[in-house]
């Protein structure tokens, strides 16, 4: 009987590891880049429910019936998930009401380079219980050539991304160098550019009637640097990093040529 008890034991704790890496089966997200993250891996039937935000920001290529929820603490908790999925910015307070009731709250770093996409998209991957090797490898690195055309990211409200940043290895990626020299994002000066013209602009906003996006029909800008300069990409792509985002690179590669 003593060895039945010893042998029970054994396999209890061989066990334990396998029983906490069963798939969960009611996941839900407090956030967009979590929600296309679960929406882009999810198993069918695996989400429970995503952010408000889904609804407001959805990608054109994933379902947009996937059921969402109101945010709530009281509503998320009446969902039974058995796993939450937040990113390391969002829902401070919520997620971490959610752990005191005892549900599990995985935080999830957002990656800071393109290499760092792959782990990123490998560890939701197996919290998920899924193959991580399914997340796509990041392209070889790739340094623009000396002579490269400058293009100049904009963004809203006459804001560019400049060096030291995750769009930065974006556009060298893409073969290009990028107009702005100095590190960060930074408030652009109308003038200086039209003094000395980037190559091509990428307009990195929605397409929309917006105060926030005067500065880029400024007529000066508009008159130093042609129509067919200003480049055109998927905008979505921008927003959150995922695997999606390789299909940019390949198409600021294709100005080039």
């Amino acid at each position: 009987m003593r060895d039945l008890k010893h042998l029970l034991c054994l396999l209890g704790l061989l066990l334990a590891p396998l029983a906490a890496q069963a798939a969960p089966s009611r996941v839900v997200s407090l956030d967009l880049c979590m929600d296309w993250a679960l929406a882009q891996h999810a198993a069918p039937g695996q989400i429970a429910a995503l952010s408000p935000m889904y609804r407001r920001y959805p990608r054109p290529d994933l379902d947009a019936g996937l059921p969402s929820h109101d945010g709530s603490l009281e509503g998320l908790v009446a969902l039974r998930p058995d796993l939450v999925l937040v990113g390391q910015y969002s829902a401070l307070l919520l997620r971490e009401r959610l752990r005191t009731l005892g549900l599990r709250v995985e935080v999830i770093a957002l990656p800071t380079t393109l290499a760092g996409i792959s782990a990123y998209e490998r560890r939701i991957l197996a919290l998920l219980g899924q193959d991580p090797a399914r997340a796509l490898p990041p392209p070889a690195p790739r340094t623009p050539r000396r002579d490269a055309p400058r293009l100049l990211l904009l963004g809203g409200n006459g804001i560019g991304t400049g060096r030291d940043t995750f769009e930065h290895q974006l556009i060298e990626q893409a073969g290009w160098r990028n107009y702005l020299t100095q590190p960060g994002h930074q408030r652009l000066d109308l003038e200086a550019i039209v003094a000395d013209p980037p190559e091509a602009v990428l307009f990195a906003a929605p397409a929309a009637q917006a105060l926030a996006n005067g500065f880029a029909m400024h007529p000066a800008l508009r008159r130093a640097i042609p129509a067919e300069a200003w480049l055109s990409t998927d905008y979505w792509r921008w927003q959150c990093p995922g695997g999606w985002m390789w299909r940019l690179t390949g198409q600021l590669n294709q100005w080039l040529d």
